[in-house]
């Protein structure tokens, strides 16, 4: 095991009731936080998964709870972090999951000509400007923060006062016909990313963002058990034709989050096994 992809402090995941938030927030705990809030709009959810996350962790003195927010509401997401901050003293982890694909998407698919505009309001409400709310917010409190340091086998670095991750897309570097706000959307996640990391590189603080496609959640289970089509395409567009399991993606955001990627800040991860390096023709 390289040490170094071990976790040990307090994680906050926005999104965590369901889908990839929910693993994110299951690898973080076997990754060795010791803090994991479960952050949602939907209560139930958000308990029944930190109540599971306890199977998971790794840390002997883990703690969970959870907090019900909406990343459309400013006050609402400063609520969030200030009760991490209050009940743990610091934020060392956030990974901003809220909005993932097929739970806010374009609906019906149409060229830009045909943009439904507040259909697009409400996407890039959920999906940018809910995220930019969230990164301040988490920026703001990491920055007041004392930083930590990591020895490893060449000595000791600074790894700064905290990692924020947002769950981008595919999406966040191509283009799909007819889904212009989603793409849009999601576009503006990696600029939300690529400036929190400019701007606060110097505080200590990493952003980067990770970028899957197709991934296995219960929602894309459904909708391949309703149509069949969906296997085929993603067979026919991703070179090792399966959709991503979600640990695929949640253990590469706790690695994200860990001293063994302390340097890199303001990048994006395509988790997508090549689906945006070319064209598939067959």
């Amino acid at each position: 095991m390289i040490t170094s992809t071990q976790l040990d402090g307090v994680a906050l995941v926005v999104g965590s009731g369901r889908g990839i938030g929910r693993e994110a927030a299951f690898s973080l705990a076997e990754a060795g936080a010791a803090v994991v809030v479960f952050a949602d709009m939907n209560e139930t959810t958000a308990k029944e998964s930190s109540e599971e996350s306890k199977k998971y962790a790794s840390n002997k003195d883990y703690k969970t709870t959870t907090f019900v927010m909406n990343v459309q509401d400013g006050e609402s997401v400063q609520a969030m972090v200030d009760f991490v901050v209050k009940e743990f003293s610091r934020l060392d982890y956030a990974v901003n999951a809220a909005g993932s694909y097929r739970q806010v998407d374009n609906g019906v698919h149409a060229p830009i000509a045909e943009t439904d505009i507040d259909n697009f309001d409400r996407i890039m409400n959920i999906n940018a400007r809910g995220n930019l709310l969230c990164v301040r917010a988490q920026v703001a409190a990491m920055r007041k923060q004392t930083p930590k340091t990591w020895s490893s086998r060449n000595g000791t670095r600074d790894i700064g006062r905290g990692v924020i991750i947002n769950l981008a897309s595919a999406n966040s570097f191509v283009g799909l016909p007819g889904k212009g706000s989603y793409t849009i959307s999601k576009h503006a996640f990696m600029a939300i990313t690529k400036m929190a990391g400019i701007d606060h590189a110097a505080d200590g603080i990493r952003v980067n963002a990770i970028c899957p496609t197709w991934v296995r959640t219960p929602l894309l289970d459904v909708e391949l058990e309703k149509n069949p089509e969906v296997q085929e395409m993603i067979s026919a567009i991703v070179p090792i034709k399966r959709a991503a399991e979600c640990e695929e993606v949640s253990d590469t955001i706790a690695f994200l989050c860990s001293p063994a990627a302390s340097y890199i800040n303001g990048a994006s991860l395509l988790v997508d096994a090549a689906v945006t390096t070319t064209v598939r023709l067959f």
